[in-house]
């Protein structure tokens, strides 16, 4: 099996900076695109027929895309064989009406996005990233925080001196949602003299800022209104631990394995498969999947019938049907790694532990496994034998101990097309925290994972 990297280093530099460069989903499917490009993929709507080896892509709204090596045997026969993860994670959205003031300060009104603990995202450097659309649908695209001559943003906290009251209180109620919100600018307006006579006052300058946002971005206030601006942390992926043995980052879930995926068909592209090889790279999964670009929308069977109608002389709907009942796939989602410090919520001698491989997951979802695929043994079998035949270094794992939690994937939403599914990720530390943990090797072991599928 010839692979691009010849080792965990190699590879996991080249994850890293990726990590770095797709903090949000709009920016992950652009490097993937261009990574594409790069090895000879196109757009969908360029082929008006599909043979063996074609190399595809489809995007959905700048944020979902799917790309496909195509195989041997037609698609409505054998169906496809899928990795499948998603690109979006938990940070901060600006609201539509993102500024207000305060005393003699503006800030950006935040909303939480996804699962994530309030008191993690305080007093640390954040950046902004996204797109703001004027009315005559010029694009403006803000990326602030992560270059070297960059300012930064920060929600603010108060002291250990004075906060003896905040201390009293539980974690979720010390600090609420809506003052979640980040300081945009500081610099006072100068009042006018008084007729009390007590001189210039300072207040609040929101005035000065849109006049900065109109200066430097050419848009204006009420062009907030269609804008998709997200708080992220900022700050590049670091080695962790003298034997550097962790990578430390923002966004590991689950970009390490949407990037795994990306990676192992983009070296299954040199190669005719007898199955179509594909990926999936989706957005919303940490708010339920939904939208147009979630799993929960008609975006890959919808995809899957554009490969078909490009391959049958005669497509039909039933086609559509059948190529999704006999396709597999791996639903490429992060699981939980034992923490020695949390050992209360650790499924006895089923948990994932660092630096033992990606972990297959029959299920996830909650106590009762509400919310999961429950993977069928004959599958289980089958991705047994291609990971040992491969050499993959991999383990079986559950998200925690019963009743203690849970957590979903995309899984459960491919599933009901009748196809076999497996949740297989990497295992993680932090997770939804700013910056999460992983083991380069299991990083690495994710690849050789998906890869080995793939060209199974």
């Amino acid at each position: 099996m010839k692979m691009k990297f010849k080792g965990e280093e190699e590879y996991c530099t080249e994850y890293m900076r990726y990590l770095g460069v797709a903090k949000t989903a709009r920016r992950s499917y652009a490097e993937s695109v261009r990574l594409l490009k790069a090895k000879g993929f196109k757009d969908i709507s360029t082929f008006k027929t599909l043979k063996a080896g074609d190399k595809v892509y489809r995007g959905c709204l700048d944020r979902t895309i799917m790309a496909a090596v195509v195989g041997r045997k037609p698609i409505a026969e054998a169906g496809l064989k899928v990795v499948g993860g998603h690109t979006d994670a938990p940070r901060l959205d600006l609201k539509p009406k993102p500024l207000y003031e305060k005393d003699a300060y503006v800030y950006f009104d935040c909303h939480m996005y996804g699962g994530i603990k309030k008191y993690q995202w305080l007093v640390r450097p954040l950046a902004l990233y996204g797109t703001i659309v004027k009315k005559d649908g010029t694009k403006v695209v803000v990326e602030v925080g992560d270059k070297p001559e960059d300012p930064v943003f920060m929600i603010s906290d108060i002291l250990p001196h004075l906060g003896k009251d905040q201390a009293k209180k539980t974690r979720d109620e010390f600090f609420p949602a809506e003052d979640l919100d980040v300081v945009a600018w500081t610099t006072p307006a100068k009042a006018k003299k008084g007729d009390d006579g007590e001189g210039d006052k300072p207040k609040a300058d929101k005035k000065g800022f849109v006049e900065f946002l109109k200066k430097t971005y050419g848009v204006t206030e009420e062009d907030l209104l269609s804008a998709e601006l997200e708080v992220v942390p900022a700050g590049m992926p670091r080695e962790c631990g003298f034997d550097r043995a962790l990578i430390a980052g923002y966004g590991h879930d689950d970009r390490v394995c949407s990037f795994a995926g990306l990676q192992a068909l983009l070296d299954a592209s040199s190669e005719v498969p007898d199955v179509t090889a594909s990926i999936l790279m989706c957005d919303k999964e940490e708010i339920g999947s939904v939208g147009a670009t979630g799993m929960q929308s008609s975006f890959f069977e919808n995809t899957v019938a554009e490969l078909i109608e490009r391959q049958e002389r005669n497509p039909r709907d039933i086609m559509v049907r059948r190529a999704l009942e006999r396709s597999s796939m791996l639903s490429a989602d992060v699981t939980a790694a034992q923490d020695p410090h949390f050992s209360d919520v650790d499924s006895t001698g089923n948990g994932a532990k660092f630096h033992m491989g990606p972990a297959a997951s029959k299920y996830t979802g909650g106590a009762s496994k509400s919310g999961s695929s429950d993977c069928e043994p004959e599958f289980i079998a089958r991705i047994r034998k291609i990971m040992d035949d491969g050499g993959v270094v991999w383990q079986m794992a559950e998200l925690g101990k019963a009743e203690k939690g849970g957590g979903g994937t995309i899984a459960q939403y491919m599933s009901r097309f009748g196809m076999a599914v497996l949740d297989f990720g990497t295992p993680l530390w932090n997770m939804h925290a700013p910056c999460e943990l992983a083991s380069k090797f299991d990083c690495w072991q994710t690849y050789k994972a998906y890869s080995a599928y793939l060209r199974s």
